[in-house]
């Protein structure tokens, strides 16, 4: 009944729901040679439009999994990602979370990690590698490897033989602001080591757009935040993958 400070990270409910959600994803997700996918983000202010998003992707049958692309918290308060926890998961399908820069502030990097799980993890549907990253370097001054090469080149060798594709999905894109862009060209070259690349998704800009940014024919996608009540789908096939956006 009393909460003793907003960034307490004490947590009540459920914890490590990516790891859970992964497992939902990859056993759902085997053999299938289509996967379809959703990636939104930036919902820290918007706690009613996510909750339209979420009754309206669960009207629909024909989804695998929701990425969400970070910012799940304004100021990084333990209850903003209890709030949007709890919301995200009356998704009827899994759904991951990854980190965005306003969930570093404060405590909000030790109560992610909590809730939801490690900055950077992976998983692999279907026969395809998501590589989800940690991009939110100007928060980290330069303390931590972010964007963490090291991490990046080892997930190439991970399950090699598991995947032939691959999604690289982060929540701030090279040369934004916020990310680290003394790297951006040398985080370009890392991931496009990976096996059959197929595009890359980001959020933060509270705008929808989509750029071929480095010029080499590998499209980033980036999704508006909730309050334009839109989202992308993706749908990867064995020829190739096609992208809309809906708005409800």
């Amino acid at each position: 009944m009393i909460d003793y400070h907003p960034y307490d990270v004490k947590i009540s409910g459920e914890t490590n729901i990516n790891a859970k959600n992964i497992i939902k994803i990859e056993n759902n997700c085997k053999g299938k040679d289509t996967i379809r996918f959703i990636t939104m983000g930036d919902s820290q202010r918007w706690y009613d439009e996510t909750v339209d998003f979420v009754n309206n992707v669960n009207k629909r049958n024909d989804i695998d999994f929701v990425i969400h692309g970070g910012d799940l918290s304004d100021f990084g308060v333990t209850d903003e990602f209890l709030w949007q926890r709890d919301i995200m998961n009356k998704l009827k399908i899994p759904y991951v979370a990854l980190i965005g820069n306003h969930d570093c502030i404060g405590t909000g990097k030790e109560t992610f990690q909590v809730v939801f799980g490690e900055p950077n993890f992976s998983f692999i549907a279907g026969r395809i590698k998501f590589v989800c990253l940690n991009t939110n370097a100007i928060e980290y001054d330069y303390s931590h490897p972010i964007p963490d090469m090291e991490y990046i080149e080892n997930q190439t060798a991970d399950r090699r033989s598991e995947y032939d594709k691959t999604v690289v999905s982060m929540h701030v894109r090279p040369y934004a602001y916020e990310f680290n862009n003394n790297a951006a060209k040398a985080f370009q070259y890392y991931i496009t080591q990976f096996p059959g690349l197929q595009f890359c998704t980001a959020a933060h800009e509270h705008r929808l757009f989509e750029e071929n940014l480095f010029g080499d024919g590998i499209m980033y996608y980036m999704s508006d935040c909730m309050k334009s009540r839109s989202y992308y789908i993706f749908t990867i096939t064995p020829s190739g993958y096609k992208h809309e956006v809906v708005y409800y």
